[in-house]
């Protein structure tokens, strides 16, 4: 366990994809989750989309984030940005 660890406890962690970092300080963290189906047992691939907070405004939309639960930050928020994991390399969008 790290010294976060200890002082904190035991938090959720999850890894997902920026959808979105339009909002000041906040991102938009879409999490795929795969499991069979109980009746069907065929995977399924079910999304989750997560509000976590970006002090440093580091992650851009495309990257690959870890986020952690954390005390409820406003209405949507319960999630903060641990570190940026894998970073977009695609060419951003020119706005017309």
């Amino acid at each position: 366990m790290t010294e976060a660890n200890i002082k904190r406890g035991i938090r959720k962690e999850r890894v997902g994809e920026v959808l979105s970092n339009k909002m000041t300080k906040t991102i938009v963290v879409r999490v795929e989750r795969r499991f069979p189906h109980p009746q069907y047992k065929k995977v399924v691939t079910a999304y989750s989309k997560f509000y976590a907070h970006d002090e440093k405004s580091e992650a851009k939309v495309g990257d690959k984030v870890r986020i952690e639960e954390t005390r409820p930050l406003s209405k949507t928020k319960r999630w903060r940005l641990v570190e940026v994991v894998d970073r977009n390399t695609d060419a951003a969008p020119v706005a017309a």
